[in-house]
Order: structure tokens, then C-alpha cells, then sequence
């Protein structure tokens, strides 16, 4: 919402959405078109019947935002040589050896410096530990004279923060926990804090201790830098249904793709690729069909072309005429982290693998700045007839109806090929 703010600012104190792929729901909401009664989740063909025009929707341009909070966490980072990046958009630091009055002039001084550097509004949590200052945060984000930036330095200030704090809304507190510490008369984060220890421990596991103690002003939540996922899926259904081999192998074309993109990203590599197929099992009027199949790669692999050749060869293995296919996916496992992958004498080529290599770096450079898919495998095309327009026949496989322009990523530099 706020990326798209920045370059739009007539919109400042509208309600705007941002839609999920495909422009299927509603999955981020501007205070605005929370108080129009917009739900998260909320289908956007039934917003529009019940808004209308009155709420602008954004399709997510996940390169914009990307790269926005990328610009963000750089001016963050520079702040402390302790810098933990939690999400896409939230950071922790860990800051020493300054006092109450230091610690508030700093974060005002900060949100200042991000806000003219990108135009971005950032809410700046500052305390005892990290449960205390993602509420703190979010205090500093609803309520305007706090100048975003508020700092819970004493037990006096946790207290008063904690009576105004629901349980539900404490970091680490999910849906089903909250209900049931509802039905234990605990609504208010305070009211978690006033338990006792030998209680918490004989009713709760360690997470929820953690909450407990981090909420009495203790630092119990460890830190952690996120561990790379051993397995990747990419999956869609589709608008309507399949019946043909070609448009389908497009689909798994681009599922694939986009898995060894991510590969990359976290420089682990693939050994299993596996691809399913599904009809919709809510069509009993219709024959039904499902079915995973995989490869197991001799030599694990980030390789766009090998990833997706190996996505095409399970999906032709499995292929059955006659079914009206609904969705599909591709799932890369088992990976392995780059600094030491084990290759194999009989499909391994050190220059292939070079060719490989330099090839994915521009298509990924190329695509980080240019928009996702801007350069493509033959693969990723989906079948045309001549009729066709240009923009029809390099069809995207999502929906982005009402994406905005990748502002701050358009093509700027000189790529050699050699």
C-alpha cells in the first residue's frame, strides 16, 4: 500500500487494496478501506459489486515492493552492526549504550531519513526485547504523537502499554490461542503478564513461556536468521479448465521456472523435481484424475532450462487424454546448499554448467529490474494462432489487470552476453 502510495500520491487518504495472483481476493488494505468495511480475503469481484469505484485495487507488483523495502532495510542496516531482517518488511536492531532521550531523537531521526531517501512511512518500536517492540511499533504506527517512534523504556510504560494491548494482537499469539486464553478470561496482554510462572509452565509450551517473559520485560525469544527451505512448490488453479497438453506443459513451464528462480535466491540446489496434475473434484459430472510424478537428478541443479525440462519429462510421464484438468504444480526438494554440491561423471559438464550459470544471472538480473518474466524460456509461451496479438501470444500465466508500473526497476544498465 505504501510503495504504491509513494508514486501515487492523490491516493494519500483513500481506500486502496492490493489483490492477490490472479486478481483473485483482497490481501492488504489501507486504513481507509478498513473502515469501508473491506475484509481481508474478500473476493474482488464482490468488493467491486458492493464498492464500486470507491476503492482503488492494485494488482501485487511484488517487484515494486521487493525492491522498495530492499532500499528501506539498506538505510536500517547502516544504523547498527546488529541487524536481524525478520520479514520482506520488518528488521530488528539491537542498539547499546544509549539513553531514553537518545533512543526516541534516534528512531525520529531515522523515520525522517527513510521517509525523505523513499518516500516510505515506517513505525519504529524501541525496547527491552522483541516481543515489547513489535508492540511498540505498533503504537507508534496508530497513534500520531508518538511522531513514529515510541519507546517503552520503563516498567511504568510496559505496564500502561500492556493494559491497552489485546492478547490476539501480541506477537506470537495466533487465533486458536487466543480463543483459548479467552476462555481463561485473558483478553489483554496484561492480563498474560500478571500469571504466574508455575502456572505458564504447567499449562503452556515453550513458545508461550517466551510471550510470557518476554512481556515482563525479559529477553527470551532467541534469534534466529531464517533457514532455507528444503522444499519449494509453485502451484495455480486455473481460470477454467484444461484439456490440452501444450497449454498445460506452458502452465508447468512457469511453475518451474519461478522454483528455480527461488533456488537461487536462498544458492541451495534441487535433486528431486516433481510435478502434479489435478482435476476438480468438485465436478462429479466429470471423470476425475490426479497424479504426482518426480525425477531424481543425477547432479542437483538451479538451472532454469534443466529444472524445466525435467518439469516437462514427469508431466509427459503422466499425461492421460480425456480429463479436464483444474490445477497444477511443480516441486523442487531435497535441496542442497551451493558451497559444496556433489556432481556426477555422467551428466555433468563444467562448461555446461558455466554456460548455465551465466545465462539464469542475466535472466534474473533482467527480470529483477524489468519486471518478473520479461525475458523467458520458449517454453513459457503459451500456443497462438496467427490472429493473435503481440501482448496475447507472451500471455502471462497470472492476472495483473491493474498493476502498476515497476517505478523504480526499469532497465538502466548494459548487459554484456559473452
Amino acid at each position: 500500500m505504501s510503495c504504491e502510495r509513494v508514486f501515487r500520491p492523490d491516493l494519500r487518504n483513500q481506500p486502496v487494496v492490493v489483490l492477490s495472483n490472479n486478481d483473485g481476493c483482497v490481501v492488504a488494505r489501507s486504513n481507509e478501506a478498513k473502515a469501508m468495511g473491506v475484509k481481508m480475503g474478500m473476493p474482488y469481484y464482490k468488493m467491486r459489486e458492493q464498492y464500486g469505484d470507491r476503492v482503488v485495487a492494485f494488482s501485487g507488483n511484488h517487484e515494486l515492493y521487493g525492491d522498495m523495502t530492499d532500499r528501506v532495510m539498506s538505510i536500517v542496516k547502516r544504523q547498527s552492526p546488529h541487524f536481524i531482517r525478520y520479514s520482506i518488511d520488518e528488521a530488528f536492531l539491537i542498539l547499546n549504550n544509549k539513553s531514553a532521550d537518545e533512543l526516541k531523537s534516534w528512531g525520529e531521526a531515522l523515520h525522517q531519513e527513510i521517509r525523505r531517501s523513499t518516500g516510505m512511512p515506517v513505525s519504529i518500536g524501541i525496547a527491552a526485547n522483541k516481543t515489547l517492540a513489535k508492540m511498540a511499533s505498533h503504537f507508534a504506527k496508530h497513534y500520531a504523537g508518538y511522531k513514529h517512534c515510541c519507546v517503552v523504556d520503563s516498567d511504568e510504560r510496559r505496564i500502561k502499554a500492556l493494559k491497552q494491548f489485546p492478547i490476539g494482537e501480541v506477537w506470537g499469539i495466533g487465533r486458536k490461542l487466543t480463543a483459548r486464553l479467552a476462555s481463561m478470561d485473558i483478553t489483554m496482554a496484561y492480563d498474560l503478564a500478571c500469571r504466574s510462572k508455575e502456572w505458564m509452565q504447567s499449562t503452556f509450551a515453550l513458545p508461550t513461556l517466551r510471550t510470557w517473559k518476554e512481556l515482563n520485560g525479559e529477553d527470551a525469544v532467541p534469534t534466529e536468521k531464517p533457514t532455507e527451505k528444503k522444499s519449494i512448490c509453485v502451484s495455480r488453479s486455473f481460470d477454467g479448465m484444461i484439456s490440452d497438453l501444450d497449454i498445460l506443459r506452458t502452465y508447468v513451464a512457469n511453475y518451474a521456472t519461478r522454483c528455480a528462480a527461488k533456488l537461487r535466491r536462498q544458492n541451495t540446489f534441487a535433486t528431486i523435481v516433481g510435478v502434479f496434475i489435478d482435476t476438480n473434484r468438485f465436478r462429479n459430472d466429470l471423470p476425475q484424475y490426479s497424479n504426482y510424478f518426480e525425477k531424481k537428478l543425477l547432479t542437483p541443479t538451479n538451472s532454469t532450462i534443466l529444472i524445466t525440462q525435467s518439469a516437462e519429462e514427469c508431466l509427459e510421464k503422466m499425461w492421460q487424454k480425456g480429463f479436464q484438468f483444474k490445477r497444477a504444480g511443480v516441486v523442487v526438494s531435497s535441496t542442497e546448499q551451493g558451497a559444496g554440491i556433489q556432481t556426477n561423471l555422467i551428466d555433468f559438464s563444467a562448461s555446461n554448467y558455466e554456460r548455465m550459470k551465466q545465462l539464469d544471472k542475466v535472466m534474473d538480473k533482467i527480470n529483477r529490474i524489468e519486471g518478473c518474466e520479461t525475458i523467458v524460456l520458449g517454453s513459457q509461451q503459451f500456443p497462438h494462432s496467427p490472429n493473435q496479438s503481440k501482448s496475447q501470444k507472451f500471455n502471462d500465466v497470472l492476472k495483473h489487470e491493474h498493476r502498476s508500473p515497476c517505478y523504480t526497476t526499469q532497465w538502466n544498465e548494459i548487459i554484456e552476453l559473452k
